[in-house]
């Protein structure tokens, strides 16, 4: 930590990491700054060599500062100018929930591998325990839901099968209201035309009629031939 902090500082410095990549979904910043903590698990040869006789050293660590990122109320008003007249029609309602979802859970993803990572280092020894933290981590535990229960997953169950006959259905009604666009107007256009399926239909109309015309014919003139025999 010494080659962060200068030479007769008063105040604290903060040590922010700024992450550019553009896969990260949360802001791209991380804040740090300097805390003294009393280390009591002093070797015995330095603890000897220490004229007061105490076993205890002052070290000095980062600690997490919470960071946001704001703008000032003239940057929020340019902004909000520029973005005013911009709309992608190709992008749905139904695709920017989607989308927050999906951000939302990545966000939630890399929190719990980051206090994964952070219990394994404990368990390990490689990092102290902080009483503050373990106890914010068994805070959320706590605040999480029971899904193990029968009649939660039932009701769970039954609602997405719901939601999901409702999908279904609209899915199948937009098509067959498209159909029926698309014949209605498949027969606005050939009677304009003149040429097109009326014609088609009173043809083959027409030849229906011939035909039974004839099948009719035909019947009478076997009969007709019968009786003479």
């Amino acid at each position: 930590v010494k080659r962060f902090v200068p030479a007769g500082t008063i105040t604290p410095p903060v040590f922010v990491i700024i992450d550019v990549r553009p896969g990260r979904e949360s802001i791209p910043t991380t804040a740090y700054r300097v805390v003294e903590e009393v280390d009591s698990n002093v070797p015995a040869a330095a603890a000897a060599s220490n004229k007061g006789g105490g076993a205890a050293e002052v070290r000095k660590t980062f600690a997490h500062v919470p960071s946001l990122i704001g703008a000032m109320e003239a940057e929020e008003v340019g902004v909000e100018h520029l973005l005013r007249d911009i709309n992608d029609p190709t992008v749905s309602t139904v695709a920017n929930l989607v989308k927050a979802k999906l951000s939302g859970l990545s966000t939630l993803t890399e929190k719990l591998v980051e206090m994964k990572d952070y219990l394994t280092a404990v368990s390990e020894g490689r990092m102290k325990p902080n009483a503050e933290i373990i106890a914010n981590m068994q805070a959320i535990v706590n605040l999480l839901p029971n899904l193990n229960v029968e009649e939660l997953v039932r009701s769970m169950l039954v609602k997405n099968n719901d939601m999901h006959m409702v999908i279904y259905l609209s899915a199948l009604i937009r098509c067959v209201i498209a159909l029926h666009d698309l014949v209605l107007n498949k027969i606005a256009y050939n009677e304009e035309v003149g040429d097109g399926l009326g014609d088609v239909i009173v043809k083959a109309k027409k030849a229906e009629k011939d035909d039974s015309g004839e099948e009719k014919k035909e019947e009478e003139d076997t009969k007709a031939s019968k009786e003479k025999k």
